[in-house]
């Protein structure tokens, strides 16, 4: 007669399967606590993006706005034998076109101040009458006017470049402007433009967010007589609303 063998399951028989048990709950209860986080990513993200979508919605219509009334005062003026002064330029964009040889001290550091270090940088300026004096001295090496609606974005979309820890970060992502700008309210691309378009309240913090514009040599190249000022045929200096068509050469 043969006897069956009982083995006595021991302790480590019993804790095994136990211990994999909880590691197979808190497995479970991470990846739902992980599903839950995308999903309320998710959601805000789109939630964003709505957000984003509509302040570039009203942004056109406030362009659109002011192009009609514009049009508008310029009619009645015509129509009563007047002339219509558009308001003055709050807005300029500055462009170094003349390199660093024989610079006096004090322009010198007035391009350092205005962070044009090399030929063909680009910086947006906010027209006040301290920057008017000294856009004056440094004139001889920069040429400058005031951009268009169309130059701004162009410029932002294809050449901006943020300041994030003193690096040069491309902006390929609304995610960088957030979080260097969210406190100003800037969290888009849209209210990047629009501060700097309308010279805003944070026109200050958002350009200097901005790096300044490595711009190429216009396409055809300047002018032979490029270190004469415009009104003389060069390249120098206000070239006013003819700033645009330099800017399209060279972005």
């Amino acid at each position: 007669m043969s006897h069956k063998l009982h083995t006595v399951p021991t302790r480590d028989d019993i804790l095994v399967p136990e211990t994999l048990l909880k590691k197979r709950k808190s497995q479970e209860k991470a990846r739902a606590e992980r599903a839950a986080e995308q999903a309320e990513q998710k959601k805000a993200n789109k939630e964003k993006r709505a957000q984003i979508f509509k302040r570039a919605e009203k942004y056109v219509q406030e362009y659109r706005q002011a192009e009609q009334d514009q049009l508008r005062l310029s009619r009645t003026a015509k129509d009563n034998n007047g002339a219509y002064v558009a308001p003055e330029a709050k807005l300029i964009f500055l462009i170094r076109i003349k390199g660093i040889s024989k610079v006096a001290p004090k322009p010198r550091k007035i391009l350092q101040l205005l962070r044009l270090l090399q030929i063909n940088n680009g910086v947006f300026i906010k027209v006040t009458k301290a920057t008017s004096e000294m856009i004056k001295i440094i004139e001889p090496w920069v040429a400058y006017g005031y951009p268009n609606l169309k130059s701004v974005k162009e410029l932002v979309y294809k050449r901006g470049y943020g300041k994030v820890n003193k690096q040069r970060v491309a902006l390929t992502d609304n995610s960088i402007i957030e979080a260097n700008l969210g406190q100003f309210g800037i969290v888009c691309m849209e209210d990047l433009i629009h501060e700097i378009f309308t010279v805003g309240p944070n026109f200050k913090q958002a350009s200097n967010f901005l790096w300044p514009f490595k711009l190429s040599n216009p396409t055809g190249g300047f002018k032979s007589r490029k270190f004469k000022h415009f009104i003389e045929g060069g390249d120098l200096g206000n070239r006013e609303e003819k700033i645009n068509a330099l800017i399209r050469q060279m972005n």
